[in-house]
């Protein structure tokens, strides 16, 4: 009871340290991380992948509001995981960092000095009284000088560089299907059917077009392109990943 009694002290302050070198309301972040839906990152050789899971809790629920990914540049998607008002946020402010950018030096901003920005503007919330830390993780991705580059934010401020990563529920297994099928000389169709095959080995090897999101940011035009939900079911189809459940009960009908 005692040590239960000393770690709601500590946990009322985002500026308290616990005597043990804990942020505690950094951890609850995290933790609310893992409650969002999942989203994944992967760079290939031809560019970079998002693809996130939109469960949709009611048939009522305009699909097409449930928004997980977004464009920050035209050469710089953003994937989220966690709490989607904070992640909103973060984008506004990721997209008006590459305006300034734009404006200041005439050029696209880096994708690593823009997830850095939002790490330092994100760490600042873990050291001000009266704030709590952003509960969301952001996989950012695009192409810097040519190259793609694949990066992850975490609710302490701190940035990763990846080559391929999960975010959000699942992650440990989403992570070792990534580990284990990841090929780094792969193109970008074979990127988009490895993020559809991750998603689908934790949804019963099946998905609908309406519940995922899928975008790239191909690395010769370094163009962002967010995919619609015909073109996803193409993949999906091609992949043999796609759910026809809903196919067989209008037939029966």
């Amino acid at each position: 009871m005692q040590g239960q009694a000393q770690q709601q002290a500590y946990d009322r302050g985002i500026t308290i340290f616990s005597p043990d070198g804990r942020l505690y309301q950094v951890e609850y972040a995290r933790e609310a991380v893992k409650r969002g839906t999942a989203s994944i990152g992967i760079r290939t050789a031809g560019g970079v992948v998002l693809a996130v899971d939109k469960r949709i809790p009611s048939p009522l629920l305009e699909d097409s509001s449930v928004e997980k990914i977004h464009k920050a540049d035209d050469h710089i998607g953003i994937a989220s995981a966690g709490h989607v008002a904070d992640a909103r946020q973060l984008i506004d402010f990721a997209r008006r960092r590459a305006q300034v950018n734009h404006l200041r030096y005439g050029e696209p901003i880096g994708v690593e000095s823009l997830t850095k920005e939002i790490t330092d503007h994100i760490q600042q919330y873990t050291q001000v009284g009266g704030a709590r830390p952003f509960g969301v993780a952001l996989i950012v991705g695009g192409i810097e000088n040519g190259e793609p580059r694949l990066f992850e934010t975490d609710p302490s401020g701190t940035p990763y560089e990846w080559k391929a990563l999960a975010v959000g529920a699942e992650r440990g297994e989403l992570q070792g299907f990534l580990e284990d099928n990841y090929d780094e000389e792969a193109d970008l169709d074979s990127g988009v059917a490895l993020a559809l095959e991750a998603l689908a080995s934790v949804n019963d090897d099946s998905l609908l077009p309406t519940e995922v999101g899928l975008a790239t940011i191909d690395a010769e035009t370094e163009s962002f392109v967010q995919f619609d939900d015909d073109r996803i079911e193409e993949y999906l189809v091609e992949n043999e990943l796609l759910d026809e459940g809903d196919d067989e009960d209008e037939t029966d009908e």
